[in-house]
């Protein structure tokens, strides 16, 4: 009995000592379940992103709808992700999970379809990504929380790091997958294959020792809401960290919703380009996930996430410039590497600084920030490449995202003390 509850609550197996320290948190064996699971699955998200940006661009060869479908794809975080966090603080989050991925993957099906029969419009392509943003945002607060669940505390660094290896991975390996496979089978094929890589992840979630829920003696929605708002506010290291995540979201982080734009208009590839420049900022993230894990316990994280983001928002400004293809793979990957540093100190400091009862729905207000921002920077982005050329606003934006983490962490004590 004490060996099984162990293992449900996510402690390390027999095999503990297979494990160098770099993987630690892959001994646990539900986390093992988890992470493999996620990365086949997200490596069919990727070739379905890099496609479903092909596609936009080949129905109306415009940045501004790139904007649109990515605000479109995202906004729900805004909307929905805060209460999918109070949700997470109350049911069961495996099954929460099983629910959220199984909609994604009949979503990926119908594009697929539709893109087969090639009767989709921009309009349907907009349309889908909203409804599955709205899946993701209600999935995102529980997939955060879990990842305590499944392994002991001291493993929780080494597992939010390995997670962001993992989903890095993936952004090597999709798009480049992706880029072959729609000269293959078309962008229709990929939206097909990641629908069938939900699989992986439905079958992790269905095997995982994951212990239920009691029913939980929460008050009402909003006041559960009110409440996490209120802890967040209270703590000012916490407080700080969530305001600097929503800079880089609004300001940074939309870029990427682009990268198909300069591949095609400024550096002149097809499908192909386009998945290299996205595998090489994959790369770079990897490389960012490696070095967490392999420190095992980032110091000085309110110094990592400033400069660290002054290096991720200096590569945005350069890649923005740059006419040449090698040169902007160096910059993706520079881009890459800065960011995983930054996100996963984030990631990490809040996870720590949250309580066990509060978890979910801190991670919710830090997801909706991380996660629900981005649109309305896409769609800042989009309006503002109308007027000016798409170059000069995605540098102008991480510019000012730049001099607002600098003055950040000029004037906030509780970041500098970050440790």
């Amino acid at each position: 009995m004490e060996e099984a509850a162990a293992a449900t609550a996510g402690f390390p197996d027999e095999r503990d000592n297979e494990f160098p320290r770099i993987v630690r948190a892959l001994r646990n064996r539900d986390f093992r379940l988890f992470w493999s699971g996620n990365f086949l699955s997200n490596i069919g998200t990727w070739m379905q992103n890099v496609a479903q940006g092909w596609l936009v661009l080949s129905l109306t060869g415009s940045a501004f709808w790139l904007g649109v479908v990515g605000f479109a794809g995202s906004i729900p975080f805004l909307i929905f992700t805060l209460f999918g966090g109070v949700v997470a603080d109350r049911v069961n989050k495996r099954h929460l999970l099983l629910v959220t991925q199984s909609v994604m993957m009949v979503l990926a099906f119908v594009l697929a379809a539709l893109s087969w029969l090639k009767v989709i419009t921009v309009w349907e392509v907009v349309a889908l990504s909203f409804l599955n943003g709205v899946a993701m945002a209600m999935n995102a607060p529980s997939y955060q929380a879990l990842v305590p669940r499944l392994v002991p505390r001291e493993d929780l660094t080494n597992a939010i790091a390995l997670n962001s290896a993992q989903f890095n991975m993936s952004r090597i390996l999709g798009p480049t997958l992706g880029g072959y496979a729609m000269a293959m089978v078309g962008v229709a094929g990929n939206f097909f294959l990641n629908g069938v890589s939900f699989l992986a992840v439905l079958l992790a979630l269905t095997r995982i020792r994951y212990p239920e829920q009691q029913p939980s003696h929460y008050r009402g929605l909003l006041s559960s809401l009110r409440e996490g708002f209120q802890y967040v506010r209270a703590n000012q290291q916490m407080r700080v960290l969530v305001w600097m995540t929503g800079i880089a979201s609004f300001l940074g982080i939309p870029f990427i919703t682009f990268i198909p734009y300069f591949a095609r208009m400024q550096l002149h590839r097809d499908e192909t380009g386009l998945g290299w420049l996205l595998a090489a900022s994959g790369l770079g993230a990897v490389l960012g996930a490696v070095t967490v894990a392999a420190m095992g316990q980032v110091r000085h994280r309110g110094a990592v996430v400033a400069f660290g983001g002054v290096v991720f928002f200096s590569a945005i400004i350069a890649f923005s410039y740059s006419h040449i293809f090698r040169l902007s793979q160096c910059l993706l990957l520079v881009e890459g590497y800065s960011a995983i540093l930054m996100i996963s100190s984030f990631n990490v400091a809040i996870q720590h600084l949250a309580s066990d009862q509060m978890r979910g729905r801190v991670m919710s207000i830090y997801a909706t920030c991380f996660l629900g921002l981005p649109p309305l920077g896409s769609l800042l982005a989009g309006e503002l490449s109308r007027h000016i050329p798409t170059p000069h606003a995605l540098a102008a934006m991480a510019g000012a995202a730049a001099v607002l983490f600098v003055g950040t962490f000029a004037l906030s004590k509780p970041l500098r003390e970050l440790d």
